[in-house]
């Protein structure tokens, strides 16, 4: 019996891992075909539940996750990489944006944001989407986690308005603002309230632009 020659073993090895690349790929393709849609439509759960956390779901009539604009780089709502502003609408008239932002100079890093902006400029709501801050300290930016349930520091934004308010006094009070902080946690309040200011900055700046562009148009 010949012993195999090693270009016949190199030839049997790189067909068997042929083989075993093959079926790999078609078990990775039949899983996503299968769980994608189930993935895409939780992930879209978990939006609209932070949507009607900070736009009550009859101040508008529209499909809103799909109306909006994909943003490019915008250095305004910290968003190096680009991200989403969805709009609202009520008989088809603005009814409000929903900015993506991001808060650069937490105390262990981004912070991401949602921010509701009314037409007129008034933040109707503020949620933190993501962040790594202290536990126990500076996680108190996060509804989930603030211990005042009642209260929550992230309402201290809704109702803000830049005609009552000048956007360069939206600051803690720590910095002369109004807003409040924990004490020795101030960085994450700080970096919050900023980010908020800026967004409202930037969509009364860019309203028309935003309401006006064609759904699903880059900007």
């Amino acid at each position: 019996m010949s012993q195999p020659t090693i270009l016949g073993l190199s030839t049997r090895t790189a067909g068997v891992m042929m083989a075993f690349t093959a079926a790999f790929t078609a078990l990775m393709a039949f899983t996503y075909e299968a769980t994608h849609e189930q993935i895409a439509a939780s992930a879209n759960e978990e939006k609209m539940r932070l949507v009607t956390e900070v736009l009550a779901t009859d101040a508008y009539d529209n499909a809103l996750l799909d109306d909006y604009l994909q943003l490019g780089p915008t250095r305004e709502l910290g968003l190096d990489h680009g991200g989403r502003v969805y709009r609202a609408r009520k008989a088809g008239a603005p009814a409000g944006l929903l900015l993506e932002a991001t808060a650069p100079d937490g105390y262990s890093g981004n912070i991401e944001l949602i921010v509701a902006i009314r037409p007129d400029g008034t933040v109707n709501g503020v949620r933190v989407v993501a962040h790594r801050e202290t536990p126990g300290l500076g996680d108190y930016i996060d509804p989930k986690k603030d211990k005042d349930k009642k209260s929550p520091w992230i309402g201290q934004f809704a109702g803000l308005s830049p005609a009552v308010q000048p956007l360069d006094a939206w600051k803690v009070k720590k910095d002369g603002g109004q807003i409040n902080s924990h004490a020795g946690a101030t960085i994450s309040a700080r970096a919050v309230t900023n980010a908020v200011a800026r967004a409202a900055r930037y969509a009364a700046a860019n309203r028309d632009r935003l309401f006006g562009a064609a759904t699903g148009a880059s900007l």
